[in-house]
């Protein structure tokens, strides 16, 4: 591996980054095991939506989290009423992460978080990045209507720092007490995997030793369902087991879901030393712009195949050695025809063969969580040797050259798995995960 000359012309020397915790909040339940059991066994978990503006623009399914009690979950009352539901999730999937990775105990002196760092633990070297593609649509909504029937006197003091997308991160970093670089990263529907790729690089390049990074979303808001209906990109089924079909010849659109995905990353050398258990290695991310359109994707895929090709070549790996592709695959005509078509420009071939999953099937389109859920379930995909089937999938569509699975493929060793996510305004992410190996 070549060293990397800074400013001060000493050289650094890349560092093996891990994946020690991970959490989920998702349409198939609370916790990662809900999510990769769904996963695995290509069960659905979109439901009915049914209200009046969903109605009015002909829109009957979403991904929406159900069972969700933020107080039996962790949150203190107060916490419940003032945060919005995207920063909620974020906290829950974070919770998870951080007590799966043993990088926190319990607190004896905060009313307001009930953890603290575990001894050892620097909060000088723990970064936080996490996103959230739209932010808190709900108080927007409800404060935009106060202010037009009430006027402005009684618009909420806490309006602005309730909605916008970067509170999640910020109360997640008050939370665990965590000091290192803060930031949150907007790239639409790309948003959880650029967060993912941008903590890897902060740990990469020694800015940090560990991050706590995904995204969350709430999606599922009456203003949401309308726009993104109104703009031709959700599916008009009525069915939930029809709704969301990646890669599918009957394919009509996606479905909007919700929830959050986090994960923790941190150094090969500072897992070993606190003996954490390690799930997968990210070894590799790329990012790209189409320069093309501000919702469609570049038909030929050049800009997807580029962000997969930076991710294998920064891992070291060749195109040939992909055991699977987590696809973006939101069940859009354009969407998966241009990622299939990528696919193949990467391997050089009419028709790729390596299988193809997408975990929207199972929760629907995430927005800004979807490319941590999705890493979750590629990083379990590589520890598990198997790869999941897609849900929803049953006859293929020849403009996706692809080979989809419908059951899962077991007892399968992979050296490598890509996860991909595509946003609106052209940005194309690629993560490069693979399995742990000292």
């Amino acid at each position: 591996m070549s060293k990397i000359e800074n400013n001060r012309n000493n050289t650094i020397e890349p560092r093996r980054v891990v994946i020690t915790g991970m959490g989920a909040v998702s349409p198939a339940g609370i916790g990662v095991d809900a999510l990769f059991n769904a996963a695995v066994d290509g069960k659905c978990a979109i439901s009915p939506l049914e209200n009046e503006v969903a109605e009015a623009v002909n829109i009957h399914v979403a991904g929406l989290v159900h069972d969700f009690d933020a107080i039996q979950l962790g949150l203190t009352k107060k916490q419940a009423r003032r945060w919005e539901k995207f920063v909620q999730y974020a906290v829950v999937a974070a919770d998870e992460a951080m007590k799966q990775a043993n990088l926190v105990q319990n607190s004896e002196d905060n009313n307001e978080s009930p953890w603290q760092l575990s001894d050892g633990i620097d909060a000088h070297r723990f970064a936080v990045v996490f996103g959230s593609g739209i932010g808190g649509m709900d108080t927007f909504t409800n404060e935009s209507v106060k202010l037009h029937e009430k006027g402005g006197k009684r618009v909420s003091p806490l309006f602005i720092p309730t909605i916008i997308s970067n509170i999640a991160a910020g109360e997640l970093a008050i939370r665990f007490g965590l000091k290192g670089e803060c930031t949150n990263c907007v790239v639409a529907c790309a948003t959880g995997t650029q967060c993912i790729g941008d903590a890897y690089r902060l740990i990469r390049f020694g800015i940090a030793d560990r991050a706590l990074c995904g995204g969350a979303e709430e999606s599922i808001s009456d203003i949401s369902i309308a726009g993104f209906a109104n703009l031709g990109a959700l599916t008009h089924e009525s069915d939930p087991l029809l709704a969301s079909r990646p890669f599918d010849i009957n394919r009509s659109g996606f479905v909007a879901g919700e929830g959050a995905g986090a994960l923790v990353l941190e150094s090969l050398d500072s897992a070993l030393e606190r003996n954490a258990h390690i799930i997968a290695e990210i070894v590799g991310f790329g990012a790209t712009g189409d320069a093309y359109h501000i919702t469609a994707p570049e038909p030929s895929g050049e800009g997807v195949a580029r962000a997969m090709q930076m991710a294998l070549d920064e891992a070291g790996f060749e195109p040939s050695d992909i055991g699977h592709l987590n696809a973006h695959g939101t069940s859009t005509g354009l969407n998966d025809s241009t990622e299939a078509h990528a696919l193949c420009k990467l391997l050089d071939t009419d028709k790729a063969d390596i299988p193809v999953t997408s975990t929207k099937g199972i929760t629907g389109h995430m927005l800004g969580a979807a490319g941590a859920i999705e890493a979750i379930v590629c990083a379990l995909s590589l520890a598990n040797n198997l790869v999941p089937p897609t849900a929803g999938f049953a006859e293929a569509d020849p403009e996706c050259p692809v080979t989809v699975l419908t059951e899962a493929l077991r007892n399968y060793p992979q050296k490598i798995a890509l996860s991909n996510s595509i946003g609106f305004g052209g940005h194309n992410t690629t993560l490069a995960l693979a399995p742990y190996q000292e």
